[in-house]
Protein backbone atom coordinates (compact mmCIF):
# COMPACT_ATOMS: atom_id res chain seq x y z
CA UNK A 1 0.00 0.00 0.00
CA UNK A 2 3.27 2.13 0.54
CA UNK A 3 4.35 1.79 -2.93
CA UNK A 4 1.04 2.66 -4.00
CA UNK A 5 0.90 5.91 -1.80
CA UNK A 6 4.06 7.46 -3.07
CA UNK A 7 3.44 6.44 -6.78
CA UNK A 8 -0.46 8.53 -7.13
CA UNK A 9 1.23 11.37 -4.56
CA UNK A 10 3.52 11.69 -7.22
CA UNK A 11 1.66 11.67 -10.53
CA UNK A 12 -1.07 13.91 -8.79
CA UNK A 13 2.20 16.43 -7.70
CA UNK A 14 3.55 16.32 -11.24
CA UNK A 15 0.44 16.60 -13.09
CA UNK A 16 -1.09 19.28 -10.53
CA UNK A 17 2.94 21.57 -10.92
CA UNK A 18 2.50 20.73 -14.61
CA UNK A 19 -0.61 22.38 -14.80
CA UNK A 20 0.36 25.54 -12.68
CA UNK A 21 3.83 25.71 -14.57
CA UNK A 22 1.82 25.73 -17.57
CA UNK A 23 -0.59 28.23 -16.25
CA UNK A 24 1.72 30.67 -15.02
CA UNK A 25 3.34 30.73 -18.73
CA UNK A 26 0.27 31.39 -20.37
CA UNK A 27 -0.18 34.09 -18.23
CA UNK A 28 2.91 35.61 -19.05
CA UNK A 29 2.42 35.34 -22.07
CA UNK A 30 -1.41 36.58 -22.24
CA UNK A 31 0.53 39.73 -20.51
CA UNK A 32 1.20 40.79 -23.96
CA UNK A 33 -1.78 41.13 -25.29
CA UNK A 34 -4.01 38.43 -27.57
CA UNK A 35 -3.76 40.95 -30.67
CA UNK A 36 0.39 39.94 -31.62
CA UNK A 37 2.18 38.66 -33.59
CA UNK A 38 6.08 38.15 -33.71
CA UNK A 39 8.02 37.90 -36.91
CA UNK A 40 11.78 36.51 -36.42
CA UNK A 41 14.72 35.46 -38.20
CA UNK A 42 14.93 31.49 -38.55
CA UNK A 43 16.83 29.49 -40.60
CA UNK A 44 15.34 28.41 -44.05
CA UNK A 45 13.80 24.88 -44.06
CA UNK A 46 13.82 24.38 -39.85
CA UNK A 47 10.16 24.27 -38.36
CA UNK A 48 8.81 26.58 -35.44
CA UNK A 49 9.22 29.96 -34.62
CA UNK A 50 11.65 29.56 -32.47
CA UNK A 51 14.48 29.96 -35.26
CA UNK A 52 16.41 33.33 -33.59
CA UNK A 53 17.08 31.56 -30.38
CA UNK A 54 17.87 28.31 -32.55
CA UNK A 55 19.70 29.99 -34.72
CA UNK A 56 22.00 32.18 -32.51
CA UNK A 57 22.73 29.05 -30.10
CA UNK A 58 23.84 27.22 -33.23
CA UNK A 59 26.20 30.00 -34.13
CA UNK A 60 24.41 30.77 -36.94
CA UNK A 61 23.21 34.45 -37.95
CA UNK A 62 20.66 35.44 -40.23
CA UNK A 63 20.54 38.89 -41.49
CA UNK A 64 17.86 39.57 -44.11
CA UNK A 65 15.04 40.78 -41.68
CA UNK A 66 15.25 44.40 -41.88
CA UNK A 67 13.58 47.79 -40.70
CA UNK A 68 12.08 48.19 -43.90
CA UNK A 69 10.64 44.94 -43.88
CA UNK A 70 8.03 45.88 -40.34
CA UNK A 71 7.21 48.87 -41.93
CA UNK A 72 5.68 47.73 -44.87
CA UNK A 73 3.96 44.93 -43.03
CA UNK A 74 2.48 48.20 -40.47
CA UNK A 75 0.98 49.70 -43.87
CA UNK A 76 -1.85 46.61 -43.60
CA UNK A 77 -5.43 47.43 -42.80
CA UNK A 78 -5.28 45.48 -39.57
CA UNK A 79 -2.20 46.56 -37.91
CA UNK A 80 -2.28 48.87 -35.50
CA UNK A 81 1.23 49.84 -34.70
CA UNK A 82 5.17 47.82 -34.53
CA UNK A 83 8.41 48.14 -33.04
CA UNK A 84 11.84 46.45 -34.86
CA UNK A 85 14.03 45.23 -32.28
CA UNK A 86 17.80 44.44 -31.63
CA UNK A 87 19.23 43.00 -28.37
CA UNK A 88 22.87 43.30 -27.27
CA UNK A 89 24.69 43.21 -24.10
CA UNK A 90 27.25 45.77 -22.15
CA UNK A 91 28.12 47.09 -18.61
CA UNK A 92 25.98 50.68 -18.20
CA UNK A 93 28.12 52.87 -15.87
CA UNK A 94 27.56 56.25 -14.14
CA UNK A 95 30.70 57.42 -11.99
CA UNK A 96 31.63 54.90 -9.53
CA UNK A 97 28.57 52.62 -10.55
CA UNK A 98 28.30 49.93 -12.88
CA UNK A 99 25.45 46.99 -13.85
CA UNK A 100 25.84 44.73 -16.33
CA UNK A 101 22.47 44.72 -18.74
CA UNK A 102 20.55 44.06 -21.46
CA UNK A 103 19.98 46.56 -23.73
CA UNK A 104 17.13 46.25 -26.50
CA UNK A 105 17.32 48.80 -28.96
CA UNK A 106 13.57 48.85 -30.27
CA UNK A 107 11.72 51.63 -33.15
CA UNK A 108 9.47 54.44 -30.28
CA UNK A 109 6.26 52.01 -31.09
CA UNK A 110 7.64 50.06 -27.87
CA UNK A 111 6.32 52.23 -25.78
CA UNK A 112 3.03 52.70 -27.14
CA UNK A 113 2.44 48.29 -27.42
CA UNK A 114 4.83 47.50 -24.24
CA UNK A 115 2.86 46.76 -21.30
CA UNK A 116 5.40 48.78 -19.28
CA UNK A 117 5.13 52.47 -17.72
CA UNK A 118 7.78 55.36 -17.79
CA UNK A 119 8.09 56.84 -13.93
CA UNK A 120 9.86 59.77 -14.40
CA UNK A 121 11.15 61.46 -17.79
CA UNK A 122 9.36 59.78 -21.44
CA UNK A 123 10.66 57.56 -24.23
CA UNK A 124 12.41 58.43 -27.12
CA UNK A 125 10.79 59.82 -30.38
CA UNK A 126 11.14 58.96 -33.99
CA UNK A 127 13.25 61.99 -34.64
CA UNK A 128 15.57 60.83 -32.15
CA UNK A 129 15.80 57.18 -33.64
CA UNK A 130 16.27 58.74 -36.84
CA UNK A 131 18.86 60.92 -36.12
CA UNK A 132 20.46 58.55 -34.09
CA UNK A 133 20.47 60.30 -31.06
CA UNK A 134 22.42 58.88 -28.34
CA UNK A 135 19.42 58.99 -25.51
CA UNK A 136 18.78 55.54 -22.77
CA UNK A 137 15.49 54.19 -20.93
CA UNK A 138 16.66 52.82 -17.76
CA UNK A 139 14.87 50.00 -16.26
CA UNK A 140 13.63 50.56 -12.77
CA UNK A 141 16.95 48.34 -10.71
CA UNK A 142 19.25 49.63 -13.80
CA UNK A 143 18.36 53.33 -12.27
CA UNK A 144 18.59 51.57 -8.97
CA UNK A 145 21.75 51.12 -8.62
CA UNK A 146 23.00 53.90 -11.08
CA UNK A 147 21.69 56.57 -9.39
CA UNK A 148 19.84 55.51 -5.87
CA UNK A 149 17.43 57.97 -5.02
CA UNK A 150 19.20 60.70 -7.31
CA UNK A 151 17.17 61.67 -10.36
CA UNK A 152 18.02 60.22 -12.97
CA UNK A 153 16.83 62.42 -15.94
CA UNK A 154 19.32 64.38 -17.45
CA UNK A 155 22.87 62.31 -15.93
CA UNK A 156 25.02 60.92 -18.75
CA UNK A 157 25.99 57.30 -18.60
CA UNK A 158 28.16 55.02 -20.26
CA UNK A 159 27.14 51.82 -22.65
CA UNK A 160 30.47 50.66 -23.18
CA UNK A 161 32.25 53.76 -24.27
CA UNK A 162 29.70 55.16 -26.03
CA UNK A 163 27.63 58.43 -23.99
CA UNK A 164 23.74 58.37 -23.53
CA UNK A 165 21.54 61.09 -22.02
CA UNK A 166 19.38 58.94 -19.54
CA UNK A 167 15.68 60.62 -20.46
CA UNK A 168 13.05 58.17 -18.82
CA UNK A 169 13.06 55.76 -16.37
CA UNK A 170 10.24 52.20 -15.98
CA UNK A 171 8.08 51.73 -13.23
CA UNK A 172 9.23 48.82 -11.48
CA UNK A 173 7.48 45.93 -13.33
CA UNK A 174 9.21 42.69 -12.62
CA UNK A 175 9.78 39.63 -14.72
CA UNK A 176 8.08 37.33 -17.77
CA UNK A 177 9.43 33.97 -18.57
CA UNK A 178 12.60 33.87 -16.93
CA UNK A 179 13.14 37.82 -18.37
CA UNK A 180 13.34 40.84 -15.64
CA UNK A 181 12.38 43.54 -17.22
CA UNK A 182 13.34 46.05 -14.71
CA UNK A 183 17.08 45.20 -15.53
CA UNK A 184 17.16 46.17 -18.97
CA UNK A 185 17.63 49.62 -20.90
CA UNK A 186 16.46 50.20 -24.05
CA UNK A 187 17.53 52.97 -26.81
CA UNK A 188 16.81 53.77 -30.80
CA UNK A 189 17.16 51.07 -32.93
CA UNK A 190 18.82 52.79 -35.20
CA UNK A 191 21.22 53.97 -32.64
CA UNK A 192 22.18 50.21 -31.59
CA UNK A 193 22.20 49.19 -35.18
CA UNK A 194 24.67 51.87 -36.16
CA UNK A 195 26.72 53.26 -33.51
CA UNK A 196 26.81 50.29 -31.21
CA UNK A 197 26.29 46.76 -32.98
CA UNK A 198 27.29 48.38 -36.82
CA UNK A 199 24.87 46.01 -38.68
CA UNK A 200 21.57 46.77 -40.64
CA UNK A 201 19.63 44.17 -39.60
CA UNK A 202 17.39 43.00 -36.67
CA UNK A 203 16.02 39.96 -34.80
CA UNK A 204 12.49 40.38 -34.54
CA UNK A 205 9.64 42.82 -34.95
CA UNK A 206 6.18 42.82 -32.95
CA UNK A 207 3.03 44.03 -34.97
CA UNK A 208 -0.19 45.21 -32.58
CA UNK A 209 -3.41 44.36 -34.30
CA UNK A 210 -6.75 46.37 -34.80
CA UNK A 211 -8.80 43.15 -35.14
CA UNK A 212 -7.25 39.97 -32.97
CA UNK A 213 -10.26 37.76 -34.86
CA UNK A 214 -8.58 37.62 -38.20
CA UNK A 215 -5.08 36.93 -36.73
CA UNK A 216 -4.41 34.01 -39.07
CA UNK A 217 -5.15 35.73 -42.20
CA UNK A 218 -2.81 38.95 -41.20
CA UNK A 219 -0.17 36.42 -40.34
CA UNK A 220 -0.30 35.49 -44.05
CA UNK A 221 -0.35 38.70 -45.48
CA UNK A 222 2.62 39.51 -43.42
CA UNK A 223 4.48 35.68 -44.70
CA UNK A 224 3.54 37.02 -47.95
CA UNK A 225 5.25 40.55 -47.42
CA UNK A 226 7.86 39.35 -46.20
CA UNK A 227 8.47 36.35 -49.00
CA UNK A 228 7.95 38.98 -51.59
CA UNK A 229 10.83 41.14 -49.83
CA UNK A 230 13.03 38.67 -49.67
CA UNK A 231 12.49 37.36 -53.14
CA UNK A 232 11.45 33.50 -51.75
CA UNK A 233 8.64 31.43 -53.77
CA UNK A 234 8.66 28.33 -52.05
CA UNK A 235 7.72 28.18 -48.08
CA UNK A 236 10.33 26.09 -47.43
CA UNK A 237 13.22 28.83 -47.96
CA UNK A 238 11.36 31.32 -45.36
CA UNK A 239 14.27 32.93 -43.33
CA UNK A 240 11.61 33.98 -40.71
CA UNK A 241 8.75 32.52 -38.84
CA UNK A 242 5.22 34.52 -37.98
CA UNK A 243 3.34 33.59 -34.97
CA UNK A 244 0.55 34.25 -33.59
CA UNK A 245 -0.67 34.48 -30.01
CA UNK A 246 -2.70 31.45 -30.51
CA UNK A 247 0.24 29.73 -32.27
CA UNK A 248 2.33 30.23 -28.97
CA UNK A 249 0.07 29.56 -26.91
CA UNK A 250 -0.81 25.89 -28.59
CA UNK A 251 2.69 25.46 -28.93
CA UNK A 252 3.60 25.75 -24.75
CA UNK A 253 0.59 23.37 -24.27
CA UNK A 254 2.10 20.77 -26.04
CA UNK A 255 5.77 21.33 -24.85
CA UNK A 256 4.02 21.44 -21.28
CA UNK A 257 1.85 18.09 -22.13
CA UNK A 258 4.97 16.07 -23.24
CA UNK A 259 6.85 17.21 -20.35
CA UNK A 260 4.09 16.13 -17.67
CA UNK A 261 3.14 12.68 -19.46
CA UNK A 262 6.81 12.12 -19.29
CA UNK A 263 7.01 12.67 -15.66
CA UNK A 264 3.58 10.46 -14.87
CA UNK A 265 5.56 7.81 -16.70
CA UNK A 266 8.83 8.11 -14.49
CA UNK A 267 5.90 8.23 -11.40
CA UNK A 268 4.54 5.17 -12.68
CA UNK A 269 7.09 3.31 -12.22
CA UNK A 270 6.38 3.15 -7.92
CA UNK A 271 2.65 2.10 -8.76
CA UNK A 272 4.44 -1.24 -10.79
CA UNK A 273 6.79 -1.59 -8.03
CA UNK A 274 3.84 -0.96 -5.56
CA UNK A 275 2.19 -3.50 -7.66
CA UNK A 276 4.94 -6.21 -7.41
CA UNK A 277 4.84 -5.49 -3.76
CA UNK A 278 0.86 -6.18 -3.41
CA UNK A 279 1.24 -9.18 -5.95
CA UNK A 280 4.02 -10.80 -3.79
CA UNK A 281 1.60 -9.86 -0.29
CA UNK A 282 -1.26 -11.62 -1.72
CA UNK A 283 0.80 -14.84 -2.58
CA UNK A 284 2.09 -14.94 1.05
CA UNK A 285 -1.94 -14.57 1.80
CA UNK A 286 -2.94 -17.24 -0.21
CA UNK A 287 -0.20 -19.49 1.12
CA UNK A 288 -1.30 -18.67 4.61
CA UNK A 289 -4.91 -19.15 4.00
CA UNK A 290 -4.48 -22.47 2.16
CA UNK A 291 -7.00 -23.96 4.88
CA UNK A 292 -9.60 -20.95 4.79
CA UNK A 293 -9.55 -21.77 1.23
CA UNK A 294 -9.95 -25.27 1.00
CA UNK A 295 -12.85 -25.07 3.59
CA UNK A 296 -14.98 -22.94 2.19
CA UNK A 297 -14.30 -24.80 -1.26
CA UNK A 298 -15.77 -27.93 0.68
CA UNK A 299 -18.91 -26.26 1.85
CA UNK A 300 -19.70 -25.40 -1.24
CA UNK A 301 -17.76 -22.06 -2.52
CA UNK A 302 -17.04 -21.87 -6.09
CA UNK A 303 -13.48 -21.40 -7.89
CA UNK A 304 -15.48 -18.13 -9.38
CA UNK A 305 -16.17 -16.84 -6.07
CA UNK A 306 -12.89 -17.49 -4.48
CA UNK A 307 -11.23 -15.35 -7.01
CA UNK A 308 -13.07 -12.64 -6.78
CA UNK A 309 -12.64 -12.61 -3.07
CA UNK A 310 -8.82 -12.52 -3.16
CA UNK A 311 -8.90 -9.94 -6.00
CA UNK A 312 -11.20 -7.36 -4.74
CA UNK A 313 -8.83 -7.66 -1.50
CA UNK A 314 -6.25 -6.69 -4.02
CA UNK A 315 -8.16 -4.15 -5.49
CA UNK A 316 -9.65 -2.36 -1.95
CA UNK A 317 -6.30 -2.17 -0.67
CA UNK A 318 -4.63 -0.12 -3.89
CA UNK A 319 -8.07 2.02 -4.19
CA UNK A 320 -7.62 2.78 -0.45
CA UNK A 321 -3.84 3.15 -0.94
CA UNK A 322 -4.75 5.72 -3.79
CA UNK A 323 -7.57 7.54 -1.82
CA UNK A 324 -4.47 8.66 0.64
CA UNK A 325 -1.86 9.25 -2.13
CA UNK A 326 -4.49 11.65 -3.55
CA UNK A 327 -4.69 13.09 -0.38
CA UNK A 328 -1.02 13.28 -0.01
CA UNK A 329 -0.15 14.50 -3.46
CA UNK A 330 -3.08 17.34 -3.26
CA UNK A 331 -1.38 18.26 -0.10
CA UNK A 332 2.12 18.34 -1.25
CA UNK A 333 0.61 20.40 -4.49
CA UNK A 334 -0.99 22.95 -2.30
CA UNK A 335 2.44 23.61 -0.07
CA UNK A 336 4.49 23.87 -3.57
CA UNK A 337 1.97 26.43 -4.01
CA UNK A 338 2.21 28.37 -0.68
CA UNK A 339 6.21 28.10 -1.13
CA UNK A 340 6.07 29.57 -5.00
CA UNK A 341 4.06 31.88 -4.54
CA UNK A 342 6.07 33.34 -1.04
CA UNK A 343 9.31 33.33 -3.64
CA UNK A 344 7.67 36.18 -5.92
CA UNK A 345 5.84 33.53 -8.70
CA UNK A 346 2.54 34.10 -9.75
CA UNK A 347 1.49 30.42 -9.08
CA UNK A 348 -1.92 29.09 -9.18
CA UNK A 349 -2.94 25.66 -6.99
CA UNK A 350 -4.10 23.25 -9.48
CA UNK A 351 -5.72 20.15 -9.17
CA UNK A 352 -7.26 18.37 -12.42
CA UNK A 353 -10.07 16.43 -11.99
CA UNK A 354 -7.84 14.18 -15.02
CA UNK A 355 -5.12 13.34 -12.70
CA UNK A 356 -7.89 12.09 -9.89
CA UNK A 357 -9.45 10.06 -12.79
CA UNK A 358 -6.17 8.96 -14.00
CA UNK A 359 -5.19 7.87 -10.35
CA UNK A 360 -8.29 5.72 -10.04
CA UNK A 361 -7.53 4.36 -13.15
CA UNK A 362 -4.10 3.29 -12.28
CA UNK A 363 -5.20 1.96 -8.69
CA UNK A 364 -8.04 -0.73 -10.42
CA UNK A 365 -5.52 -1.38 -12.86
CA UNK A 366 -2.61 -2.28 -10.26
CA UNK A 367 -5.38 -4.23 -8.05
CA UNK A 368 -7.04 -6.19 -10.97
CA UNK A 369 -3.46 -6.89 -12.72
CA UNK A 370 -1.09 -7.56 -9.60
CA UNK A 371 -3.90 -9.29 -7.40
CA UNK A 372 -5.76 -11.78 -10.96
CA UNK A 373 -2.68 -14.50 -10.39
CA UNK A 374 -2.46 -14.81 -6.78
CA UNK A 375 -6.29 -15.07 -6.99
CA UNK A 376 -6.39 -17.66 -9.69
CA UNK A 377 -4.26 -19.88 -7.35
CA UNK A 378 -6.05 -19.49 -4.49
CA UNK A 379 -9.13 -20.07 -6.51
CA UNK A 380 -7.51 -23.07 -8.21
CA UNK A 381 -6.42 -24.56 -5.25
CA UNK A 382 -7.31 -28.63 -4.91
CA UNK A 383 -10.02 -28.66 -1.55
CA UNK A 384 -8.60 -31.74 -0.20
CA UNK A 385 -5.34 -30.85 -0.80
CA UNK A 386 -5.85 -27.29 1.08
CA UNK A 387 -7.80 -28.75 4.29
CA UNK A 388 -4.87 -31.46 4.65
CA UNK A 389 -2.65 -27.79 4.96
CA UNK A 390 -3.07 -27.97 8.66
Amino acid sequence: MFGIVIGIAAVIIVMSAGESLKGMVLGQVESFGNNIIQAETKVPSSAGATGSAMSTAAGVQITSLKISDAEDVAKLPNIKGYYAMVMGQSVISYLDQNKAVNYLGVSPGFVDIDNGEIDQGRFFTEDEDRELAKVIVLGYKVSDKLFGNENAIGQSVKVGKNKFLVIGVYKERGGSLGVSFDDMAYIPIQTAQKQILGIDHIMTFIVQMNDSDIQDQTAEEIKNILRENHNIDDPKDDDFAVTTMEEMKKMIDTIFGGITLLLVALAAISLLVGGIGIMNIMYVSVTERTFEIGLKKSIGARKKQILWQFLWEAIVVTIFGGLIGIGLGASMSYLITLIANYLGFDWLFVLPPSAIIISFVFCAAVGIIFGYYPAKKAASLDPITALRKE
